[in-house]
């Protein structure tokens, strides 16, 4: 069984905090109130008085961190979640887009054999709202409230849940699961957790066409029979056969991964679906 999800209180350690886009998202992660603790960085300097360590064996043994972000090019993917979850690292949150899908494969396997958690590849991260962020989800989409968001999409996720805070419903946790394929988290993975989740009254679920992963939802919900309420957006109704989509994992086959095929699945499951954002919205505000 993969590791929870971390507490807003999660010690946290940064790989690749040193660079340009690292540097930057330490400093916005910690200002929003996570518990960053350390960094891992061949360069000898620290950030913003954050100590950096030369890799997370050091950085673990230093801090007692339990959680990462990796700030790291695609190609160092792969090594950045090896090396974290040796050290004994329970969740990695990788934020970059690219990641070779043999690398995936590789990595996937070895989190799931460590019992770890991997949120990623290509995610805006997750956050406990007022508490917590891993990751660069915007804070003006962000605040304290009852709903669980799962989503595959970072930019649609982030205009849903900023027309839902301005109607005044905010999230208990937000997790962004990525659109690539081969992912360390599933819909489907994160059902348990939200299902005992004191905090968490309803689920809002950002989907899109391709891959099965909604389908997968749908059955898992029937088999735990979730029984909170469930608002889906589907996206890509619009999208014409043959053209390339900006996520790797919207492939569609035969009827598999369709807007009709996630829409009937999800429905059937007991939870309420829509093709466009306001009219989520309204459901959820309603």
């Amino acid at each position: 069984m993969a590791e929870r999800l971390p507490t807003a209180d999660a010690r946290v350690i940064v790989q690749g905090m040193t660079g340009r886009a690292g540097r930057t998202h330490t400093l916005s992660m910690r200002a929003y109130g996570t518990h960053i603790v350390g960094g891992v960085s061949p360069r000898d300097e620290d950030v913003g008085g954050i100590p950096v360590f030369r890799d997370c064996a050091r950085a673990v043994a230093a801090t007692g961190a339990v959680a990462s972000v990796a700030i790291v090019p695609p190609l160092a993917v792969l090594p950045a979640i090896l090396e974290a979850i040796a050290a004994g690292i329970r969740t990695v949150v990788t934020i970059t887009e690219g990641m070779p899908i043999h690398d995936a494969v590789h990595a996937k396997q070895a989190v799931d054999a460590a019992g770890a958690r991997w949120i990623g590849a290509s995610t805006p991260g997750m956050a406990i709202p007022g508490r917590m962020k891993l990751g660069f989800l915007p804070d003006v989409s962000l605040a304290p409230g009852r709903l669980g968001v799962m989503a595959k999409s970072g930019t649609l996720s982030y205009e849903v849940c900023h027309r839902l805070v301005q109607r005044g419903l905010g999230q208990s946790q937000w997790v962004g699961v990525g659109g690539d394929p081969v992912k360390g988290t599933r819909f489907a993975d994160l059902l348990p957790h939200f299902a005992s989740d004191p905090d968490t009254d309803a689920l809002v679920i950002v989907g899109e066409i391709g891959g099965n992963e909604e389908e997968e939802l749908a059955a898992a919900m029937t088999a735990q029979r979730f029984a909170k309420p469930v608002f889906a957006l589907i996206a890509g109704q619009a999208a014409r056969e043959g053209v390339t989509m900006g996520h790797a994992g919207a492939l569609i086959h035969g009827t598999a991964g369709t807007v009709d095929s996630k829409t009937q699945a999800l429905r059937g499951a007991g939870a309420q679906v829509f093709t466009r954002i306001q009219d989520l919205v309204d459901a959820v505000a309603g």
